[in-house]
């Protein structure tokens, strides 16, 4: 049965995406619906697009590990949103496309190269762990009499990736958008019906307790004490600021009809992740007391949907998740492509193309960006668990690229070298911070029990304001 709803949701998504591919007349409707998203088809996207498998997969796994203070892990990525009602009106009256156009448009062609190769980088690897997160949920349904899985790992992974970027070249934002809608208002109330119906399974509090105690695992219950101010900087820091500069949320920005509507689909944002966050946390810290071994705790989702919910709302609650992760890497995959096309094959490469031809370009990059993405996951396969794996990338992001962007947005004395060496510094020192080991001579031991974030962060932001304020005086002085 599972499996089944699963399989009627994807043919439905590809109908949905052969109808809306005859709206796709040019670049500007696959990459940005032509501008005509309402409110709430805005808000829809968006929630769909960050709920992910970052949430629902990462925390939730995160919340089986540590218990009820998980519920201090989306307090990043909460205040991030709330930060972009102030900028989504601003973003929209730019009629821009990407984020790389924001910060070339101000500070040059270099800047804008550098931020096109942070974004492809960071969003690849947001890409690789949607397709494994889609084919672990397959093996998950796909299995026999004795619960073994009837395809490898492999092959539920190569399918996933199949799916998503076939969806994504059909109608591009035009498919995403509309579908999101419904995945956003399912995965709601899914989780509503199904966290009192967990609870009472679980035997209510006293329940909870007592089965957390009995496996040895009575700390599930603290709210404070788990987590120490390096867990919450390392937890909260990356979703913040790739919330705050991602690419996906000032594309949806620029779909929309008009300035004011983005405005109010951001602050309906706010409270759709407040919302969503805490329920899937929430019913993953009732789930996870009804699941003592770490193995099937993994993926406490989707264990809890296929062996403690009833069937008819376990299947709705998987279907959706797979809605979910679909619908993200969609995003991720198109966002990528369009910078790529916008900023680099339309600039350099191609100066004169109609927008129809930009439009056929537009796909191919999604099908070449697809494979680079399914290459990259083989080799996140093995590595640590969605969780740590989504910070990561949001780190290369958010280190690299936020600082420049909200230079270019509000601070008007920001200078193009200062942007340069902020992005180079961003990323290196998100690549290098636990790689390398000069760096083990030079800093004391104590600093790498932060993660790559804050040292990346501090470094790409203090390089920005010192370098800009240096070349402005340089600058002002041969004047």
């Amino acid at each position: 049965m599972y499996f089944s709803f699963i399989l009627i949701y994807l043919v439905a998504l590809i109908l949905i995406g052969v109808v809306k591919t005859r709206k796709v007349k040019d670049a500007s409707d696959f990459a940005l619906a032509g501008r005509s998203l309402t409110p709430w088809v805005l808000v829809g996207t968006m929630i769909a697009t960050w709920i992910g498998t970052g949430s629902i997969l990462g925390n939730a796994g995160k919340t089986y590990n540590t218990g009820l203070a998980a519920i201090m892990i989306p307090l990043g990525s909460l205040l991030g949103v709330i930060l972009l009602v102030f900028i989504a009106e601003k973003v929209r009256n730019m009629e821009i496309t990407t984020v790389p156009e924001i910060i070339g448009n101000r500070f040059g062609d270099t800047s804008r190269n550098l931020v096109t190769i942070a974004l492809v980088m960071a969003y690849m690897v947001i890409v690789s762990y949607q397709y494994n997160a889609g084919g672990s949920i397959l093996q998950v349904v796909l299995v026999d009499e004795y619960n073994q899985p009837l395809i490898s790992m492999e092959t539920a992974v190569i399918i996933s990736a199949i799916f998503i970027v076939a969806y994504t070249v059909l109608a591009g934002l035009f498919s995403v958008a509309y579908t999101d809608v419904a995945n956003a208002v399912i995965i709601i109330l899914t989780f509503i019906i199904a966290l009192p119906l967990l609870w009472m399974k679980a035997g209510g509090l006293s329940g909870i307790e007592s089965a957390f105690v009995t496996s040895g695992r009575a700390s599930h219950m603290d709210f404070l004490g788990v987590f120490g101010p390096i867990d919450i900087i390392n937890f909260c820091l990356p979703p913040f600021l790739l919330i705050l500069g991602d690419a996906n949320m000032y594309q949806r920005f620029s779909a929309g009809r008009s300035g004011a509507g983005v405005k109010k689909a951001t602050i309906y944002f706010v409270f759709g992740v407040l919302i969503v966050e805490t329920l899937i946390i929430a019913t993953a810290w009732v789930s996870s007391a009804m699941i003592p071994d770490a193995e099937n705790g993994r993926h406490v989702m989707i264990y809890a949907a296929k062996n403690i919910l009833p069937p008819l709302l376990g299947a709705t609650m998987i279907t959706t998740i797979v809605g979910i992760i679909i619908s993200t890497a969609d995003s991720y995959l198109l966002v990528p492509a369009t910078t790529i096309v916008h900023d680099v094959y339309r600039k350099y490469i191609h100066k004169t193309s109609d927008s129809k031809h930009i439009l056929i370009v537009n796909r191919i990059c999604v099908l070449l960006l697809g494979f680079i993405a399914f290459w990259v996951s083989k080799g996140f396969a093995k590595s640590e668990g969605f969780f740590e794996r989504a910070l990561y990338a949001y780190t290369i992001y958010g280190a690299g690229i936020t600082p420049s962007l909200m230079a270019a947005l509000f601070w008007k004395r920001a200078t193009s070298t200062g942007v340069t060496a902020s992005i180079v510094t961003g990323v290196v020192v998100t690549l290098l911070w636990k790689e390398w080991d000069w760096l083990t001579q030079v800093l004391p031991q104590s600093s790498f029990s932060f993660d790559e974030v804050l040292p990346a962060a501090f470094a790409s932001t203090f390089v920005l304001i010192t370098v800009s304020l240096l070349t402005q005086r340089k600058n002002a002085f041969k004047n």
